[in-house]
Parts: C-alpha cells; sequence; structure tokens
C-alpha cells in the first residue's frame, strides 16, 4: 500500500511539472510509478470498468468516439486523449484520473498500441477487448498481420471471459482460438459490390487451410463478407451490421445500422467502420442508443483525423497515413471532393513511422491524375522518394514541388491556387508539424 501510493504520488507530481512547464508528460510519469511500483495498474484500475480498443487502422478515432459517448452517461468516464497507447501513457492515464479519497465507478475507454496488450492484461481485467483491423503497419516492428494478431491474443488469453468485440470482416478474427464471448460487426453490404480483393492484400488465404479465399463483396483491402470454397470457413454471423450507405460526402456519411438510420460526421467508408464498432462497443456498454446517434453525428475531426485547420484564407484538412491499407482508404475520401484542391504529402521514416517507406508503392497514387489537384507539395525527411513516387503515378513532374522546412511548406500553402489543401502526413511528420503550427500561432489547443 505504501509502495502503491508513493508510486501514484510521484507520478501525478511528474505529470503536473510535466504538463504546466513542457506541454508534455503522457508516458514519463507512468514509467516512474511502474519504477516505484511494478504492478501498479492493479492498485489504480479498481472500480474502473475498461474497455481496450486496438487494432491497426481506426482505433484513435473509434476511441474517441467511443469515450465521448461513455462521458454523456451518468458513470464519469475518461481516455488517454493524448493518444499515448503503450504501457507506460496508459499508466499515466489511469494515474491521471486516480482520487485517493473518492472510490467511485468509472470507465475507462482505452486506446492500445498491439504489442502492448498483453502488457496491459497481465495486471488488469478488461470487460471489453476490440480488435478494429489487421493491415501490414510498421514491418520492421510489428512483423506481418499474424505476428500482430499473436501479440494482441496473448493479452487476451489472460482473460479468457473478457468480451471480444471483433470486426467481423477481417478475415483474421473470424476463427479465433479463445473461449472468449464475442460480438462481430461489419457490413452486410459494399459500396461497389467489388467482389476482388488486391494481388497485395494483407490476408488473402485462409487461415485455417491456407486456401485463397473467395469474396461475395469486398470493402477494401482484405474485408468483406468472405468465405473458403476449400474448408468451409466463413465469415461470422453479425450482431452489427451496416445494411445499407445513403450517402458518402467529403464531409460525411448516412448509413443505416441495425435498420436504423446514422449520420456520420468523418467521411470515409473507414470512418464508417469506425463509426459501427464504437456503435457496437456502445450497444454492448448499454449506452443510450439516442446518445450514440447524437455522438456519430457531431463527433469533431482532431488530432491529424481529418483535421481542419485555418490557415488565413486557406483551410487545411490533415489525414494520417501510416499503411498502404489507410493511405488508400484516405485517397478515395479525398476523391468524394469534386472541386479543385491541392495536395500536401509529407514523408518520414523515423521508428513511429516505420523505417522502411518502400510501402508506398503499394497505394493508389495512381488514382490522383483522375482528381482536379492543382498542385503537389511535397515535404518530410523522405520527400524526395515521395516526389519520385508521385511523380511515377501521375506521369507528370511539373507540379511538384519539394520543401526542405515546414516554415517554407506553410508558405507554399498560403500561396497555393486553392483554398482547400489536403495534406497526407505519416506520424511523426504530423506530430512535429501540428508542433509547427501550434507555435506559429494557427493551433491553438496542441494539449487537448
Amino acid at each position: 500500500m505504501i509502495q502503491s501510493t508513493l508510486a501514484i504520488l510521484a507520478s501525478k507530481s511528474a505529470s503536473f511539472i510535466l504538463k504546466k512547464g513542457f506541454k508534455k508528460g503522457t508516458s514519463l510519469p507512468g514509467k516512474i510509478a511502474s519504477k516505484i511500483c511494478p504492478d501498479i495498474m492493479r492498485h489504480v484500475s479498481k472500480h474502473v470498468k475498461i474497455v481496450l480498443i486496438t487494432g491497426t487502422n481506426g482505433k484513435t478515432t473509434t476511441t474517441s468516439m467511443v469515450y465521448h459517448m461513455a462521458d454523456k452517461t451518468d458513470i464519469p468516464a475518461f481516455s488517454n486523449v493524448s493518444g499515448a497507447n503503450m504501457e507506460w501513457g496508459i499508466i499515466t492515464s489511469f494515474i491521471d484520473h486516480y482520487r485517493f479519497f473518492k472510490k467511485e465507478e468509472k470507465t475507462a475507454v482505452i486506446e492500445i498500441d498491439e504489442a502492448n496488450v498483453p502488457l496491459i492484461c497481465r495486471h488488469v481485467k478488461p470487460d471489453i477487448i476490440c480488435i478494429t483491423n489487421l493491415f501490414r503497419d510498421q514491418l520492421d516492428r510489428y512483423g506481418e498481420v499474424y505476428t500482430t494478431l499473436e501479440k494482441i491474443m496473448k493479452g487476451v488469453a489472460y482473460h479468457p471471459d473478457t468480451l471480444l468485440i471483433l470486426n467481423g470482416d477481417e478475415p483474421l478474427l473470424g476463427h479465433l482460438d479463445c473461449p472468449n464471448p464475442k460480438r462481430y460487426y461489419g457490413f452486410n453490404i459494399s459500396h461497389d459490390q467489388d467482389q476482388q480483393i488486391e494481388m497485395n492484400t494483407d490476408a488473402k488465404h485462409c487461415i485455417v487451410c491456407k486456401h485463397p479465399y473467395d469474396y461475395d463483396f469486398v470493402t477494401y483491402n482484405h474485408l468483406g463478407k468472405y468465405h473458403c470454397p476449400n474448408c468451409g470457413y466463413e465469415r461470422p454471423e453479425l450482431d452489427d451490421g451496416v445494411d445499407a450507405i445513403l450517402e458518402m460526402k467529403p464531409y460525411g456519411s448516412k448509413v443505416i445500422i441495425n435498420n436504423e438510420e446514422y449520420t456520420i460526421s468523418q467521411a470515409g467508408l473507414y470512418n464508417i467502420y469506425n463509426a459501427l464498432c464504437a456503435y457496437s462497443i456502445a450497444s454492448a456498454l448499454s449506452i443510450n442508443p439516442s446518445i450514440i446517434k447524437d455522438v456519430l453525428e457531431n463527433q469533431e475531426s482532431r488530432f491529424g483525423r481529418q483535421e481542419v485547420i485555418s490557415l488565413e484564407d486557406k483551410k487545411l484538412t490533415i489525414f494520417l497515413v501510416k499503411n498502404p491499407a489507410g493511405f488508400n482508404q484516405t485517397i478515395d475520401t479525398i476523391a468524394l471532393d469534386q472541386e479543385p484542391f491541392t495536395c500536401l504529402f509529407m514523408l518520414n521514416d523515423r521508428y513511429a513511422d516505420g523505417t522502411d517507406v518502400s510501402w508506398i508503392y503499394d497505394v493508389h497514387l495512381e488514382n490522383l491524375i483522375k482528381m482536379p489537384i492543382k498542385e503537389y507539395i511535397i515535404g518530410g525527411i523522405r520527400a524526395y522518394d515521395m516526389a519520385v513516387r508521385l511523380k511515377i503515378a501521375t506521369g507528370q513532374s511539373d507540379h511538384l514541388a519539394v520543401y526542405e522546412d515546414y516554415e517554407a511548406i506553410t508558405k507554399a500553402i498560403l500561396a497555393a491556387p486553392t483554398t482547400h489543401i489536403y495534406a497526407t502526413l505519416t506520424y511523426t511528420a504530423m506530430l512535429e508539424y501540428r508542433k509547427y503550427l501550434e507555435n506559429a500561432g494557427y493551433i491553438k489547443d496542441y494539449w487537448r
């Protein structure tokens, strides 16, 4: 008890100093606490209903949606809104919301890095673990999608009675060898009824017998209504499903979920998946349907997930891109806009981005030539690699311009021939450029 109390006090003190003095403090306080008391999570998670959301794409947006739904209920909720989704960052979030003398029930909606699921689950029992999807991402760190799934399932194995909420359209999740209760969500229809998966699809062979899947339809990448013609393995029955896509616009979508119409404030097919996932989690938490509907309709895009930033008379929409599947969905979302626009690309190769940038050749950048793009602005550590890829994709170089630093990039944005600029930024590029814009006065709420 003394050890855990010291750990909590040390962490809270470090968090206060770092946030007030440096606008930082998402991971170090948790590291300090875990050094003093290695099982600190057992102490600070008492009386807390825990929802863990993991997977390759969509976990940040889905976590935000579910948190805002849970926060509108009678039970207080918190989340790691800073985006620090590894062990120490999650510990920091729990300690920040821990109260010594006020023991009340809370709901923690936590985004968690795939490899960190077992690190957290060894100390606490989540009520729900949600897996959004599994795509190739940072191969130098995670390996292939099967390795990523194995990491997650090591955490799941600690708690065989925890509810799993799973993307039923993800073939890797339909045949999990675990006794946990499961709730599946997915699409009952496809936007374009495509039946063919791409050559470089991440998981195109049956997880049971290794035979190629057949699809009734593909939503994107390897997601869709699948079955194996060899062994009979097929998509599980869905508990929550998109029954119709009524509208897809640059500013959002209208869909039918479980026979009810919903408006989703964030654009793109992948955000319909995120909204459906949030719906499924919220339903499992018995959150009022009117709250679910309200949040999906009014959810704000923030921190690089279709976030819109005003730069004088320009509107910059930022998309975080980190793997081919997500980048392709970003391109499809941008394509919904029929008005002329400018594109900004920033490619970094730091550890958090993935040091191998060859993945950009699996991105459908060739589709850009069909869009009303007036100018390409290119930056980042690997700007010239991106410039070469764009030259190959578009067959031209006249409208491609590489800039060496953020000041030059910003000047190019302000001088762009269009009002709207769509920016696709890898992770560290997004963090660094947002910080630059904050220091320049364009962003007021960097520390959320």
